[in-house]
């Protein structure tokens, strides 16, 4: 894309999913998908302006509004993943809980960033292992709106 210096549509809304398919995509990771003011540049090479009142978590699915009347639809980018699998996934699940590290659960396995301790952690208690790239949209927290974050619940 080429910054000719003009200036972003505003965007100040977001619509929840499901809605019908915006003409305008955005990918982010997990990590930016928790935003509330920021630059942004769609996957048509259009500049916005993210501008919301507050934090919050954005979800796959989910549209932000332009000033313009246009939808962009939020996608989950790919990202290096570490997918965990094993006999006894509800107490591999508990200790990943346990250090409130962001999981995505699925049939059969779990979700996690990849991350060497954690991995090494896992592997001791007889995880299964995979590095793979996918899109993560871990669990959100009961009382975090989609993030989980410390203990102030």
């Amino acid at each position: 894309m080429v910054d000719l210096g003009l200036a972003p549509i505003p965007a100040r809304e977001v619509r929840p999913a499901p809605n019908p398919p915006a003409a305008l995509t955005i990918r982010l990771t997990y990590e930016d998908r928790f935003i509330r003011r920021k630059r942004l540049v769609t996957d048509q090479g259009e500049a916005i302006l993210l501008d919301l009142p507050e934090t919050r978590s954005l979800d796959h699915g989910d549209q932000l509004v332009l000033a313009d009347g246009r939808a962009v639809q939020v996608i989950a980018a790919p990202e290096e993943l570490l997918a965990v699998r094993g006999e006894n996934l509800t107490r591999l699940a508990w200790h990943i809980g346990n250090r409130h590290t962001p999981c995505q659960i699925g049939a059969g396995r779990l979700l996690i960033k990849r991350d060497h301790v954690l991995a090494d952690m896992l592997m001791r208690l007889g995880a299964n292992l995979e590095n793979v790239v996918e899109p993560f949209t871990p669990e959100g927290g009961a009382y975090g709106h989609g993030r989980t974050h410390g203990h102030a619940h």
